[in-house]
């Protein structure tokens, strides 16, 4: 329960500061208190791990501002952090976690730039590492209380790579680097497609993108939908319920219980996990925005982000086929 009320307590000061004084600032210091808020800080390495993803995030969101300028650059980050986003899952559902949250950090980072009055990614990252310092501070408070050391000791970097390689060694070779490709291409497309139309809430076309690409999920058909179906569905309610309230004292009211709520009962299996960040991260930033005649444009965004990442892995399961028929046929020639 502890890590819930930081999560809240730590997003609820600059959602209420932004709420009375209008700064949209504010919503990047919420999104990291939120950021920072993910991790456990009674674990061993909770407060290492906090610092790391909060640096980390803001250098994801500056370089997502710095990259919306310019389509192809923003193609080659977004092709690039999808190869590692595919990388990090590799080793295991909590290096997934991390390489989910420091996407969604990007997407937002480039969505910023369209109908925003922050202009300097060096702002956006100061103000992230602002907000999550913030949750930092309560952390290391919870942590006093419950009598833990402000500084745990770090382990080996020997063992921790030992981990990571036993993790690594259990997913085929083939089937992760068809995972890869379909990462690389479905990110850096997405990410191309809002720099070059400029969208407004283009963080919902890269985000709905974020939420398909799961690597347990790729290897039918059938599976493969389920992700895309879900993601759309809970985009659309989103949608659906922030164009009836317009209300951002009542949305943020919904967004901090939700975000209670979540960190509550965070789920430890990747998939609900990603569910779980995604919706709280569009919520959160939803929560004081006062377009939501723009409400169609959101589900547009949505729409693309499923046709792109459905396109692409289409592609990469007819590749896959393609290649198992000419060795099939290679083997029976033989």
């Amino acid at each position: 329960m502890g890590p819930a009320i930081i999560a809240g307590m730590g997003c609820a000061l600059p959602l209420l500061l932004g709420l009375f004084s209008g700064h949209p600032g504010f919503l990047w210091a919420s999104a990291g208190a939120f950021q920072a808020a993910q991790i456990n800080p009674l674990h061993r390495l909770g407060m290492l791990r906090m610092l790391l993803i909060i640096f980390l995030g803001a250098v994801c969101a500056g370089w997502g501002f710095w990259a919306a300028a310019y389509p192809g650059l923003s193609f080659a980050v977004f092709a690039a952090f999808g190869f590692i986003l595919a990388w990090l899952q590799r080793f295991g559902a909590e290096a997934g976690k991390l390489g989910a949250g420091l996407a969604v950090c990007m997407c937002l980072g480039q969505g910023e730039t369209a109908g925003s009055h922050l202009n300097n990614p060096y702002a956006i990252a100061m103000l992230f590492i602002l907000g999550g310092l913030w949750v930092t501070l309560l952390a290391f408070g919870l942590r006093g209380v419950h009598g833990l050391r402000m500084w745990p000791q770090a382990p080996r970097v020997i063992s921790i790579v030992k981990v990571l390689k036993r993790y690594a060694k259990r997913l085929p070779e083939q089937r992760w680097r068809q995972h890869a490709l379909r990462c690389t291409l479905a990110f850096g497309l997405a990410g191309l497609l809002v720099s070059l139309k400029n969208l407004p809430h283009g963080y919902w076309l890269t985000m709905i993108v974020i939420g398909t690409l799961q690597f347990e999920l790729s290897n039918s058909l059938k599976r493969l939908l389920i992700p895309h179906l879900v993601s759309l569905t809970l985009a659309t309610i989103m949608i659906a319920v922030g164009y009836s309230l317009q209300d951002p004292l009542i949305m943020v009211s919904a967004t901090l219980s939700l975000i209670v709520l979540c960190r509550t009962f965070q789920a430890h299996h990747y998939g609900l996990y990603l569910l779980q960040l995604l919706v709280c991260f569009m919520v959160l930033v939803e929560s004081l925005s006062l377009d939501w005649q723009l409400a169609p444009q959101r589900l547009f965004n949505s729409l693309f982000g499923v046709a792109i990442s459905l396109a692409v892995a289409m592609l990469i399961y007819a590749l896959n086929k393609g290649l198992l028929r000419i060795k099939n046929r290679a083997s029976a020639h033989q």
